[in-house]
């Protein structure tokens, strides 16, 4: 994995190479008669015919192969819920003997100090205690690669998985003082595995464009996926085309002007969809994506300053400014999904499926499901 900071040059090294690429954009010859306009109004004047020049996609194929012939080189929470941060293995949470605990632990990381006490109880004189703790496996060790059980009756979990989610059970008995019988508590928490969201962008565009039947359309959206997958790839990014559809345009006082209407997507390409998601601090995924984010941004933004800056007139296809948008969208893996009801004190976090329910894919919801007995289920 690469420094953040070798990361961040190479990052501006494709930025730099974006703009000359842009540059080479405002050179493409334009059809005679065309007139320039600025902002969403820029098209070609009602009637004009484009010249031989743009019989091929001229901004389009023309520009975006320039690029494509010298591809931008770029090198590459702290939730706890509500309850614990992973950076903090010395919180201590204590047990109830009226409600089951909630304890939310993130994968692969170790969990709080769970004690088997209440909170009356935990600065109380305790003679002759006796710690019993039960799991969803049966009765807990003291200690094995997973799992430590202090003599004062602590339970700690090491690099927590998802199937060690469930219900957890610790028996005390204990005297209040040598005279006084002996007093049994049995104190419950429920144990949830979580990661956080797997994010994308989602990015919407449009262009101005050829007919709608022309075949010049469908090069320049070839064109224009790779240029933006060659921007991004080397942050292990990738860039996937959801549509591209062009459709007549009406605009006000003029006639109908033709416009591509682009929404692709731009994720991390490390994310495998299983149940065991990377949580390393290698996996920096939200800092990739942003710095992909910031390339793409800054794409488009040159393509509408060399366009500005031409004499010519602008040619049959091109980006219309002021059209891209971006949206964050929130994604679980597989058996992973986001509850604020059911878990108001880690409502943002991607909580492991309960029993009776499942997510097969990379949604935000664990579907019902009366088949499933386990945590994690991505199958019914």
């Amino acid at each position: 994995m690469l420094t953040n900071e070798l990361l961040g040059r190479r990052a501006r090294e494709a930025q730099d190479r974006a703009v000359r690429g842009a540059g080479a954009l405002g050179m493409a010859d334009s059809p005679p008669g065309a007139t320039r306009r600025r902002g969403r109004g820029r098209r070609r004047r009602v009637g004009a015919a484009p010249s031989s020049a743009f019989r091929l996609p001229a901004l389009g194929v023309t520009f975006l192969f320039l690029l494509l012939q010298r591809p931008p080189a770029v090198q590459s929470s702290k939730r706890f819920s509500g309850i614990a941060n992973p950076n903090h293995n010395d919180l201590k949470i204590v047990g109830s003997t009226t409600f089951p605990v909630k304890i939310y632990v993130k994968v692969n990381h170790n969990s709080p100090r769970i004690l088997c006490v209440t909170n009356r109880l935990r600065n109380s004189e305790l003679i002759d205690p006796v710690f019993q703790w039960h799991g969803p496996g049966g009765d807990l060790v003291a200690e094995n690669s997973s799992v430590k059980i202090t003599p004062t009756g602590t339970l700690i979990f090491r690099h927590f998985k998802y199937d060690m989610s469930g219900i957890y059970t610790c028996s005390l008995v204990f005297r209040p003082t040598a005279e006084q019988a002996e007093k049994n508590y049995l104190l419950k928490y429920v144990i949830y595995a979580y990661s956080d969201p797997n994010f994308y962008y989602e990015f919407t565009a449009r262009y101005h464009a050829a007919p709608c039947n022309s075949i010049y359309n469908i090069s320049f959206e070839k064109k224009l996926l790779q240029i933006l997958s060659k921007l991004v790839s080397e942050l292990s990014c990738e860039v996937t085309l959801l549509k591209a559809e062009c459709h007549h345009v009406k605009m006000q006082k003029a006639g109908l002007q033709n416009e591509i209407f682009f929404t692709f997507t731009v994720s991390s390409l490390d994310t495998e969809k299983t149940n065991n998601p990377c949580q390393q601090k290698s996996c920096d995924t939200a800092k990739r994506l942003k710095k992909a984010k910031d390339l793409i941004e800054r794409f488009f933004n040159q393509q509408v300053e060399v366009l500005g800056k031409r004499s010519e007139p602008l040619p049959e296809i091109y980006y219309i400014e002021g059209t891209l948008q971006m949206v964050w969208v929130n994604r679980c893996y597989p058996g992973y999904g986001i509850n604020a009801l059911i878990h108001p004190d880690c409502p943002d976090c991607c909580v492991v499926c309960s029993p009776g329910s499942y997510n097969p894919h990379d949604g935000v919801h664990c579907l019902q499901c009366n088949h499933t007995l386990i945590y994690g289920a991505a199958k019914c």
